[in-house]
């Protein structure tokens, strides 16, 4: 048994905190038939419980990245929430992006107002630019790891479909997606770069 088969799902992740990628690919192998289990039970659909899986993980490593995970008790736990909060956040989407008519009495004029769409331009000129800092970071990428955060966040497939797309595994996919993450992570911290969506 190595050391790190040895470690407690904490361990594993205080150790992937501190840089440890093995320690990751363990927590991953320990607790993906827990998590993925717990999401088919709620969603009942194979297809998108692959997808909320896939985003889930995504999540668990930012937030590992980010230090926003501290021993405070059951790792699985954790991640159990994380999960949930997925599923919620695509309901929400979901129930959201159904159009909703307005009455006709309804005056939304003044949602044209000049303060309302300086703040929206404003922030879209900020997002253009945190997209293109993104493109140019990625030119640094291997390029397996280029294709899959560009079919990702650009052409938004799911992890199923890059899987098809580029004749690999799912669990692949994301292993690439996660460590295109720690190297553009590193890339952000070397040129000053701040990659905040608004």
């Amino acid at each position: 048994m190595s050391i790190v088969e040895s470690m407690s799902d904490e361990q594993l992740a205080l150790a992937y905190i501190d840089g440890n990628n093995r320690a990751f690919d363990e927590l991953l192998s320990r607790n993906q038939e827990k998590i993925f289990t717990y999401i088919m039970y709620v969603v009942k659909d194979e297809d998108l419980a692959n997808d909320l899986f896939q985003e889930t993980f995504l999540k668990v490593i930012t937030k590992l990245q980010n230090h926003q995970y501290s021993d405070t008790g059951k790792f699985v736990w954790w991640i159990t929430r994380i999960a949930h909060n997925v599923i919620i956040d695509h309901y929400r989407a979901q129930k959201s992006s159904k159009i909703v008519e307005a009455p006709k009495e309804n005056d939304l004029s003044n949602l044209r107002s000049a303060s309302v769409m300086g703040d929206n331009r404003e922030n879209q000129m900020n997002n253009e630019e945190v997209l293109n800092d993104v493109k140019r970071l990625m030119e640094a990428l291997p390029e397996v790891q280029r294709d899959v955060v560009y079919m990702r966040y650009f052409q938004e497939l799911s992890f199923k479909e890059i899987a098809k797309l580029t004749n690999v595994s799912i669990n692949t996919s994301l292993g690439r997606m996660r460590y295109a993450l720690i190297n553009l992570r590193k890339l952000t911290q070397q040129h000053n770069v701040n990659l905040v969506l608004e």
